[in-house]
Parts: structure tokens; C-alpha cells; sequence
């Protein structure tokens, strides 16, 4: 069987992002950051991209122990879950986690209950299969504002909530850009138009909250970037527009799950709100696809922002 080919996209400044191919093409990157022969990987997408990180590598003209660090923005599994596979190609790198992320890459096992809860047991094993712990004598703790360095190259980690209390972004000045992780949103190529990107706010359980996520996009902000980098997907810039959308999002999924607050079958009515809201601002936004189109970008969104604020929603009661 040939060795998979990973499909990259490069950018200056030695970042490289690399199709994770999680549920289909460019929902979720990595991104290879390159620094004097020396190199880190932002996320890793679950198990089944690690070859696709590795043949990433070796394109750049890399060994594995030419590999510092492993940044994980938050520990879902889009994210973090083939991070422990990953490690055991990369003798020299470490991981680098917020402190209440850590945990669950050391013992996994209540980061896999929570996902077989969200997808079911057998969709969970099929998407994600076997997690592999993390020692934690190769983890590196982010604690907000902590600086780590790449061949001398300062990346600074921020704590941001909102979509994950064990979430953090990496400022990268070098570059004038933040790597988001899910914390500035949703933003797939497909949905670009002679507007330019279009955004929209992930909501997914269990930890979703609005109000700091006003905050986290403030924070971003703050660092005065000219570009992120989001795992769903790379590179996007026009921020002052999407951080003004991000906003005007959040405050719309507030008041779309107030309003089902009391209905029977409120995660179903919330997707099918969900799905109206999302396909109404990108056909706004210039987007020319049919229903069964945007069906198949966003099914996956739908799904866990409902989820989301099925979530926030029992938390407000108790």
C-alpha cells in the first residue's frame, strides 16, 4: 500500500497546514510551524492523520526528532485525539497542554466516555479508535501567558474560554497571527465569496459559554494579529468583519436556544433553527450552493452547536 500523500497548503513565515481529512477535505487542519530546522505541530486531528503529519514532515525535509513541541489548543479529539499516537514517532517533542486539559491525555478515559456519550459508542470507535495516553513526564503545562520557544522564535499561550474551559490560543508575533483553535470560530474554504471568508461560532458541548466567549474573541483581538490560523479551516484574515460576526453569532445562538428553552424535542428543534440560521447568512454572504450542499458542510456543526446549547441550557438551571 503506497504511503499517504497529505495535502498542504503553505504560508510564509514556515507555517504549514495539513489536512487532517477527518470527515472530509479541508474540515480540519494541523498546522507545522517551521523554525531554523526545528519544528512544531498545532493540533493533531484524530488518529488516522498521523501519517499524513509524518509524510508533512518528511516533505519539509525533517527528521521526527527535529520536532520540539506538540501544541493542543484544547483536548477534544478533532484536535488532540491522535496527539498520543503522534508522540510516539516524535522522540523529542512535547506535548503542551492547558492545565485542565492535561489530565485527560495522561488517562483518557473520561475524555472517551464524554466522546462515546456526543457520538455513541460504535460511530465514536470508527471515527476516533484507540487513544493513546500521553506519559506525563513529555507534558509541558500552559499556564495563561506562559512563553515557549521554537529556535529561539517566542510563541505566547493565552487561556480562552467559551468553547472549552481547557482551552488556550498560541500568539505567534513572529507572524502577526494567533492560532485559534476552535476559539474564533468555524470557517470552511468552501464558503468563500468575493466577500471573503464567512464565520460562524462553534457552540459544541459540554463547556459552551457565551459570554466568555465574548471574551475570548476580545482577547484574540487584543494581540492585534493580521491573520489566524483555525483548525476549521487555516488561514483567514479580514478580522475586524469576522470578529464583529463572531459576536453578532454568539449573541444569535443565545437567543435562538432561549427561545426553544421550554420546547418538547429541543435538541431537534434547535438543529433545524440552527441549520436555517447558518444557511441564511451564507447564502447572504454570497454563497451559491443548495440545500443538500450546505447539508453536507455543515451537518457536523448542526449537530454539536444543538448539542451545545442543549447543554448551556440545562447548566442555567441548575
Amino acid at each position: 500500500m503506497p504511503a499517504p500523500s497529505a495535502r498542504l497548503t503553505a504560508y510564509d513565515h514556515g507555517i504549514t497546514a495539513i489536512d487532517t481529512e477527518y470527515a472530509r477535505p479541508s474540515q480540519d487542519a494541523s498546522h507545522l510551524i517551521v523554525e531554523d530546522g526545528r519544528a512544531a505541530f498545532v493540533d493533531t486531528g484524530a488518529n488516522n492523520a498521523v501519517p499524513l503529519l509524518l509524510d508533512a514532515l518528511d516533505r519539509a525535509g525533517l527528521d521526527r526528532g527535529d520536532v520540539d513541541y506538540v501544541f493542543l489548543t484544547h483536548v477534544h479529539l478533532d484536535h488532540a485525539g491522535g496527539a498520543g499516537e503522534l508522540l510516539t514517532h516524535l522522540p523529542n517533542a512535547r506535548c503542551v497542554l492547558h492545565p485542565r486539559g492535561a489530565p485527560h491525555m495522561i488517562d483518557p478515559s473520561r475524555l472517551w466516555t464524554g466522546t462515546e456519550a456526543v457520538y455513541g459508542k460504535r460511530r465514536a470507535r470508527e471515527i476516533y479508535g484507540r487513544l493513546v495516553p500521553i506519559a506525563a513526564d513529555r507534558i509541558d503545562i500552559a499556564n495563561d501567558g506562559d512563553t515557549f520557544r521554537l529556535a529561539g522564535r517566542e510563541f505566547r499561550a493565552l487561556h480562552t474560554e467559551g468553547h472549552a474551559r481547557h482551552h488556550y490560543v498560541l500568539h505567534d508575533p513572529a507572524s502577526r497571527s494567533v492560532f485559534t483553535g476552535d476559539s474564533f470560530g468555524i470557517s470552511y474554504r468552501e464558503f468563500d465569496t468575493a466577500a471573503g471568508p464567512f464565520i460562524f461560532p462553534s457552540a459544541t458541548p459540554i463547556d459552551f459559554d457565551p459570554d466568555a466567549a465574548h471574551v475570548a474573541y476580545d482577547r484574540i483581538m487584543a494581540c492585534e494579529p493580521r491573520q489566524v490560523f483555525l483548525t476549521h479551516y487555516s488561514r483567514v484574515g479580514d478580522l475586524d468583519r469576522l470578529v464583529a460576526d463572531l459576536h453578532a453569532g454568539i449573541d444569535a445562538y443565545r437567543h435562538m436556544a432561549l427561545a426553544h428553552e421550554n420546547d418538547d424535542h429541543r435538541v431537534e428543534r434547535l438543529r433545524e433553527s440552527m441549520f436555517a440560521y447558518l444557511g441564511e447568512r451564507a447564502h447572504a454572504h454570497g454563497y451559491a450552493g443548495d440545500s443538500d450542499a450546505l447539508w453536507s458542510l455543515l451537518n457536523i456543526d448542526v449537530d454539536l452547536n444543538a448539542q451545545g446549547l442543549d447543554v448551556w441550557l440545562k447548566r442555567r438551571k441548575n
